[in-house]
Formats: structure tokens, sequence, C-alpha cells
């Protein structure tokens, strides 16, 4: 569990990682002091892992974004998870309850960078099917953690 400073803290983070820790303790009414000790803390309990420029993929050509529902037999799971998500395009693997096995979320140039990359993970050994959403809109993309 983390206290309420560091909870303000990690959402004003999320907002601009570059943000100066004086800032920070500006914006959560805490001294830099605190603010310092409390990152390196969370940095140090592996709370928070990194930090990432946030990329536009449209801006970047990656403008086709997919979701991708995938069957997997004869107990291989993680394995073919693991082989899904060494390709660059893509974003997240998640292993799903319910019918599907995994959720792939993956983006792309176009149809067919899309299709080449349907075809590669579907000779996959041990890959029954797969079902593939395209993302119409995004209403939301966020990163936070806390409510």
């Amino acid at each position: 569990m983390i206290d309420d400073l560091s909870r303000k803290i990690i959402d004003s983070l999320n907002e601009n990682a570059r943000k100066s820790f004086r800032e920070i303790a500006k914006e959560t009414g805490s001294s830099v002091t605190a603010v310092i000790n409390s990152v390196k803390g969370l940095e140090a309990k592996g709370v928070i892992r990194g930090y990432i420029p946030v990329v536009d993929a449209a801006a970047v050509g990656f403008d086709l974004n997919a979701v991708i529902a995938v069957r997997i037999s004869q107990g291989k799971l993680m394995e073919v998870q693991k082989k899904i998500a060494e390709d660059l395009h893509v974003s997240a693997v998640y292993d799903v309850t319910g019918e599907w096995d995994c959720l792939v979320l993956a983006r792309f140039r176009g149809r067919d960078d899309l299709n080449r990359f349907i075809k590669k993970i579907t000779s996959f050994p041990n890959i029954d099917r797969t079902v593939t959403h395209l993302v119409l809109n995004t209403v939301k993309d966020e990163r936070r953690v806390f409510p």
C-alpha cells in the first residue's frame, strides 16, 4: 500500500514525467525533500519502473490499432504468448479468462501490415484461431493507476 503523498506524486508524474521535483512539491503541497525521498523509495520498491515518452502512434505512421483474440491449444499458452510478444507491432499481451486464451493489442501501418502479422502468428504451432477487432475510435487510453 502507498501513502497519499506517493499517490499524488505518481498522478503528477503520469501527467508529465519531466516535471521537476520542485513543481511536484508545489502541486502536492509538500517539500522538495519529501518528494525526492518518496520518488526514490517508489523506484527502489519497483512501484515506479521507469519514465517513457508518450508517443502518438498515428503521428509516426502506426494509425491502425487492433485487438486480437487468440485461442491456443495443447498447454502451450505461455510459450506462444511470449513468441507473440516478441513482435514489435505488439504493445500488450494479456492472458485472459473466458472463451479466448489471450488478447493482443497491436499497432500497424495499415491493412497490409496487419495482414502480414495475422498470417505470421496463425502459422505458429498451437494457435487454433484468432479474431481481429479493429479500433475505430479511442475513447480513453490512459496510464493512470489510481481511480
